[in-house]
């Protein structure tokens, strides 16, 4: 099943995220087949949340499901209701 998650980056205790489309069976950090967008949890920069809303709308109509908290970001940034 292919999924729509975080992928984490950046050095210790300075995290950051990218939003990915990934096969569930891989790691974390493994392997992706997309990148759609970033996250910055301790809002650093003025965009802390980008998000390719093409792209996500795309990968969802062709089954992608949304981890819980990635749900919760692509709504706050307005791509899905």
């Amino acid at each position: 099943m292919t999924k729509i998650r975080l992928s984490r980056f950046g050095s210790s205790k300075n995290p950051h995220y990218r939003i990915v489309v990934t096969d569930q069976r891989n790691k974390r950090d493994g392997a992706f087949i997309e990148r759609i967008g970033y996250y910055d949890p301790r809002h650093t920069t003025k965009d802390w949340l980008k998000v390719d809303a093409e792209r996500v709308k795309y990968w969802l109509s062709v089954g992608a499901q949304p981890t819980d908290t990635a749900k919760k970001l692509l709504k706050q940034a307005g791509v899905i209701s």
